[in-house]
């Protein structure tokens, strides 16, 4: 768990320096799987149709709901790694 949890914050901090910016939907997963790992599942009602990203956010989030924050953490920082 321990080493799990230092490859995420590692690739936290790598997300930040990738050599080219992701394209929105691999954004989108990034975010999703960082607030899963992070918050546990999304709560709340989504955001209304004006608020285009905070809707597609919610999505993404809702989309992983239900996966172990161990689970998020891992294919958060095997994302990462294919991004390098």
């Amino acid at each position: 768990m321990a080493n799990l949890k230092a490859a995420f914050e590692k690739a936290v901090a790598e997300s930040k320096s990738l050599p080219e910016k992701p394209d929105n939907a691999t954004l989108l997963q990034i975010y999703a799987l960082y607030k899963q790992a992070t918050a546990g599942d999304v709560e709340g009602k989504r955001p209304g149709f004006s608020d285009m990203v905070g809707r597609a956010k919610w999505d993404a989030w809702n989309g992983v709901k239900g996966k172990s924050a161990d689970a998020a953490m891992q294919e958060y920082v095997d994302l990462i790694e294919s991004l390098k």
